[in-house]
């Protein structure tokens, strides 16, 4: 099947992933410390299997801009990596643009590219040459890469006299940017953004989301985004599903996420809709943060 065929461009149907992990607990005996702090950490074994991602199922059109939000350890990232083919699902299916995550991971591949909150650079390197190097994996003709590469990053407002420091004298804000322009390059059909603007300040947050938009409609661009940004995801999401313990709670519009918790002459914000959907505020971490899995 051609990807272009599809009239969807994800769909998630009973996607599961666990992890067999060991959890930490603490112990109530002294801990011969000098910080006195009279408890200690220590491993609880045998190890067990923790549910990451449990029975999702959900669509995302073509073109549109797709938010997931919940706390570290939700399940965010191990979906996230799901859909683009870097983990197995052990239950249910996952298919990009009709194309097999498992059976076709390949061609998935050629047609996503993702962004997360800790992007990995060559740090010796430049941030022109991090590019040209993953432009060369894509196989572009280099004088494409430089044309594109340029607009990108005067469309990301990255000073020029930073294009050929080493990426480890950046800052962190910068290298976010140099991520997502990197990102751009193979110019997908499904961005998968993982907190692609934590980190970074006002301004080049907002840059960000403006480029986002751009892409998203001038290229008709798919984008799957996580964040812990209420602004951010009001403003760039059609739709929002909140993720809880690896499950979705609830799913639909800002506007209706917000009407479904609203009460008489209140006008909640999302992330009101998030406490009381699940119990607690973005900012506390899902009760099985701490297991060792990721958001």
């Amino acid at each position: 099947m051609d990807c272009r065929d599809s009239d969807k461009a994800l769909e998630c149907k009973g996607a599961s992933k666990s992890f067999r992990v060991r959890k930490l607990a603490r112990n109530g005996l002294p801990a011969k410390s000098s910080h006195g702090s009279g408890l200690f950490l220590r491993w609880l074994s045998p190890t067990e299997r923790v549910d990451a991602v449990k029975e999702v199922d959900f669509t995302v059109e073509r073109g549109e801009i797709f938010g997931i939000l919940g706390p570290n350890g939700s399940g965010k990232s191990t979906l996230i990596r799901l859909i683009a083919t870097l983990l197995l699902p052990d239950a249910g299916e996952i298919k990009v643009f009709g194309l097999d995550v498992i059976k076709e991971r390949l061609k998935v591949r050629r047609v996503i590219n993702r962004v997360s909150v800790e992007a990995s650079f060559f740090k010796k390197l430049s941030a022109m040459e991090n590019l040209s190097y993953a432009a060369r994996l894509y196989g572009m003709d280099m004088k494409q890469f430089r044309a594109s590469v340029k607009e990108i990053f005067d469309r990301l407002r990255l000073p020029p006299d930073k294009w050929y420091e080493p990426m480890e004298d950046l800052s962190r804000g910068l290298q976010q940017k140099v991520a997502v322009a990197r990102a751009l390059l193979s110019t997908p059909m499904l961005l998968l953004l993982d907190e692609p603007t934590t980190g970074l300040d006002p301004v080049s947050k907002k840059e960000v989301q403006n480029l986002v938009l751009d892409i998203q409609r001038d290229h008709g661009t798919t984008v799957l985004l996580t964040t812990h940004d209420m602004q951010e995801a009001e403003r760039l999401c059609s739709r929002i599903a909140i993720i809880d313990g690896g499950r979705f709670v609830a799913l639909d519009t800002p506007a209706n996420l917000k009407k479904m918790v609203a009460k008489d002459g209140e006008a909640p914000t999302l992330e009101d809709v998030f406490f009381r959907l699940t119990g607690r505020g973005l900012t506390e971490p899902y009760a099985g943060e701490g297991n060792g899995l990721d958001g």
